[in-house]
């Protein structure tokens, strides 16, 4: 049991451990600060998946000891191996989905009410709190780096950076317009409305060497933090403006007490803004070379959620569906990840893979 193959080859990665341990004591690395940061984040994260199939690997092993004893006291304890290793098996197999450059890192989740008012508004605080509940329960950090309350309830956007392994490669096919049926609170004839919000999934780039900012092209505006209604929160300036003048981004962050802080998060949203206009450029341009190319508009909705006349969500891309809206509300998304990401599988004709009981 010496290769695994495809992403389980181990002694590819065992090579490459050596090699970058190698890079990483040389004495001149650090006159490249940047690259000698990426050179030692790249080294801590090969040496835990290397030691993590050296332990899988062992473990195999001394299953297949237990096997070859056929001792029927051992049976028990060989069984527990067992599913053991299927379990651990089959997540990796599921992670092996995530083939993309940033699939593996952290995101950035921004959600914005569409038009509608408070329903809509109501509507995005709903998908937030369902992002929020899903994360707590598959054991990712968030922290909520900016958001605009909406007059009467509910919210105008929130950004909230989700950070864990595997953090984007989930969350980016949630990316799109989700649409809500029901019957109003805010409606004095409790009549039925149609709200929708739009949810973006962004990759974290703090360094990418790709994504560069000019000071110059920065204008920076501060002002007191605002709550519901447009009141001021602070006494001090700590809300920060950051206008990209060559693209005319603009991206607020307030949450924290830190101005400091504040400009921070705000440019880890511009990098990531700015990452996406340049991978949407390019992929734009191969679809025009393939002649696939076609507009995206606000109307295509991913999924729709509909609690009344009867209770379903159902993901139109993939035909996934719910009939417990409640739990899909409270953060139980996985399915509809599950399936997305199998239908891009299916596409290239990879065989079904099923999601591990837990991330």
């Amino acid at each position: 049991m010496t290769t695994y193959g495809g992403v389980f080859d181990l002694p590819s990665k065992e090579e490459s451990l050596k090699r970058i341990t190698i890079q990483s004591e040389n004495p001149d690395l650090w006159q490249d600060p940047t690259n000698a940061q990426q050179t030692m984040r790249r080294l801590a994260s090969l040496k835990e998946e290397v030691e993590y199939w050296q332990s899988i690997r062992q473990k195999a092993a001394d299953a297949l000891e237990l096997a070859l004893l056929e001792d029927e006291t051992l049976r028990q304890e060989l069984e527990k191996e067992t599913t053991f290793l299927e379990k651990e098996i089959a997540k990796e197999e599921f992670f092996a989905m995530f083939t993309g450059r940033f699939d593996s890192g952290n995101a950035l989740l921004a959600i914005h009410a569409g038009a509608g008012g408070t329903d809509s508004q109501d509507w995005a605080e709903m998908l937030m709190r369902m992002y929020l509940r899903w994360a707590e329960t598959n054991h990712f950090e968030t922290e909520i780096l900016d958001t605009s309350l909406g007059e009467e309830a509910g919210i105008k956007s929130t950004t909230i950076a989700v950070d864990g392994k595997y953090a984007y490669g989930y969350l980016h096919p949630e990316k799109g317009v989700h649409r809500l049926v029901r019957l109003s609170p805010f409606d004095a004839a409790h009549r039925r409305h149609t709200s929708f919000a739009l949810v973006e999934v962004l990759p974290q780039v703090e360094d990418d060497q790709s994504i560069e900012i000019n000071p110059n092209d920065l204008r920076i505006d501060t002002y007191r933090s605002a709550g519901a209604g447009g009141q001021n929160v602070q006494k001090n300036d700590t809300a920060v403006r950051l206008t990209h003048i060559p693209t005319g981004i603009v991206v607020t962050c307030q949450n924290e007490r830190s101005q400091m802080q504040n400009r921070e998060n705000a440019m880890r949203v511009l990098r990531a803004r700015l990452l996406e206009i340049k991978q949407q450029e390019q992929e734009t341009e191969m679809a025009h070379l393939r002649g696939e190319f076609q507009k995206v508009e606000w109307g295509s909705q991913i999924r729709s959620y509909v609690l009344h006349p009867y209770q379903m969500v159902k993901d139109h891309r993939t035909g996934y569906e719910s009939g417990n809206t409640q739990a899909v509300l409270d953060g139980e998304i996985n399915g509809f990840i599950q399936a997305f990401l199998q239908s891009k599988i299916g596409e290239n004709g990879s065989q079904d893979i099923s999601a591990p009981e837990e991330i």
